[in-house]
């Protein structure tokens, strides 16, 4: 049985990947941080009884801030793999906490690749790298050749740790890959992202719990992609033979206003009635496209995307409705 680790396994890709290695037999470890308020909604419906026979899931606190408990974490488990999705990843918020941003995102990087180093172990490595990363003066579409130039704090530091996965690759050959994943949502996107932030007010306002939305950029383009796929990439590229660095993404790009259209159409809703731009939510610096081309994933270990962009929308809007309606019959 193959052991696994992961950092950030409360957030959505965290939840999507262990719901898939757990399909496919393996022992799943996460890493939580010590938190006053419950933060493990996201994982909950799967995380057994401790006291069932043949449980795979186990939780462990540590922190990418403290080397010390990584490296006692991998010393006493020994995975195959490891995934580092850990990251303070909004990037509005990262201009408002660029340091704590570089601490987790960048450095944090480092001190897990370090620990794995120190250790001894052979893992395998899966670096989560961001396509913010390529910046506002990309040519499109972009792929593993593009030159980088990060926009925000969130981009600097996740490319400080793209660069950091790749020298351990190199001087000290570690299996360790970068997936480039462009933006991937889900029903379990956090709120404050835009897409989900859209999907849950179209939820509310046909429910008549609020009557506007409030955005920043609406001609901001991005390519939009299905969260449990994306993680199942994630997944083959450890099961390759050699390590590299892969762009993931749908190769299609569509603006933060064609998706409020598209998620109010879908519940018979005019975006027009309901949504005003607020200034508050602009970034200091805006990255009008990204798009992203991944042949060389697809030539590699066959990857592409299923879920398109009308879909991913309307899968969503209806998750979102449902849940208003489901806490609605438990509330009476």
């Amino acid at each position: 049985m193959k052991t696994a680790l992961i950092s950030g396994i409360t957030g959505q890709d965290g939840s999507y990947l262990t719901e898939l290695l757990l399909s496919k037999g393996y022992e799943v470890h996460g890493i939580k941080r010590r938190s006053s308020s419950f933060n493990t909604g996201r994982i909950d419906s799967i995380y057994p009884d401790p006291h069932e026979a043949g449980v795979r899931l186990f939780m462990h606190f540590a922190d990418m801030s403290d080397s010390s408990s990584l490296i006692n974490l991998l010393y006493n488990l020994h995975p195959d793999e490891v995934y580092n999705l850990g990251a303070q990843s909004h990037v509005r918020v990262s201009f408002d906490i660029p340091e704590y941003t570089g601490d987790i995102t960048g450095l944090g990087t480092t001190r897990l690749l370090e620990a794995i180093r120190v250790t001894g172990l052979k893992a395998k490595i899966y670096q989560a790298s961001s396509s913010e990363m390529f910046g506002d003066r990309a040519p499109s579409p972009q792929n593993e050749n593009t030159p980088f130039h990060p926009s925000n704090p969130y981009a600097c530091a996740k490319l400080y740790a793209y660069w950091m996965t790749a020298n351990y690759r190199v001087g000290y050959g570690m299996f360790a890959s970068n997936g480039i994943l462009f933006n991937h949502e889900s029903p379990r996107r956090g709120e404050t992202f835009v897409s989900r932030k859209i999907t849950r007010a179209v939820a509310r306002i046909k429910a008549g719990l609020q009557q506007e939305l409030f955005l920043g950029n609406m001609e901001a383009r991005r390519d939009w992609g299905y969260a449990p796929e994306y993680v199942e990439a994630m997944w083959k590229m450890l099961q390759l033979d050699k390590p590299d660095d892969f762009v993931v993404a749908t190769g299609e790009t569509h603006t933060v206003r064609e998706f409020a259209e598209a998620a109010f159409a879908h519940a018979g809703l005019d975006w027009h009635d309901h949504i005003d731009v607020d200034p508050r939510y602009y970034r200091p610096n805006e990255v009008s496209i990204l798009l992203g081309d991944s042949s060389k994933a697809r030539k590699a270990f066959g990857w592409e995307p299923k879920v398109r962009f009308a879909e991913l929308v309307r899968i969503m809007v209806d998750a979102d409705i449902r849940m208003l309606e489901t806490k609605d019959e438990s509330s009476r």
